[in-house]
């Protein structure tokens, strides 16, 4: 039996945890099993960049976090080898980054994830991985746009200039 010194300390990580999960947007776990160092270290590097904390975390604490939230989803796939990626800031970024690295590597796998509290499973995590940062979106919106307005902007500069001419 473990002693109430061990136990606390694990309660306090499995509040510290839950309190983590609570407060996020975006949440992917992963099977890590069989990368090396160097993709690791690279993987993180693109994590941190990206403003997403990624940690390997016992299955059973990861549960009980979970569970502290009242989510259940994530009990299924809590087994083997389980890495986190959690972001507060961007919905898609662990989603994407995961998924990219994950299609570079077979041994990678996606286990589930969850946006703003709603379970994804393999596929959908996988779906989600092709979605572009919030960022590339709003420039694309931004170039959508500008189009039409510029060619508008041109055809009044051609009528007022056509209506300067006849003055």
């Amino acid at each position: 039996m473990p002693s109430a010194k061990v136990l606390e300390s694990k309660q306090a990580r499995v509040n510290e945890l839950a309190e983590l999960l609570k407060n996020s947007n975006a949440v992917v776990l992963v099977d890590y099993k069989g990368i090396t160092v160097e993709q690791d270290t690279a993987l993180r590097k693109n994590l941190r960049e990206a403003n997403v904390k990624y940690f390997v975390e016992k299955n059973t604490l990861l549960k009980r976090a979970f569970n502290a939230n009242g989510v259940t989803d994530f009990d299924d796939v809590l087994n083997g080898t389980t890495a986190i990626a959690v972001s507060a800031d961007d919905q898609t970024a662990p989603a994407r980054i995961l998924g990219e690295f994950a299609e570079k590597n077979e041994t990678f796998k996606l286990k589930a994830g969850s946006v703003d509290g709603e379970f994804y499973d393999e596929a959908k995590v996988m779906a989600l991985s092709k979605i572009p940062s919030k960022d590339v979106l709003l420039a694309q919106l931004v170039g959508s746009l500008q189009g039409p307005i510029q060619k508008l902007a041109a055809l009044l500069q051609a009528v007022v200039d056509k209506n300067g001419e006849a003055a």
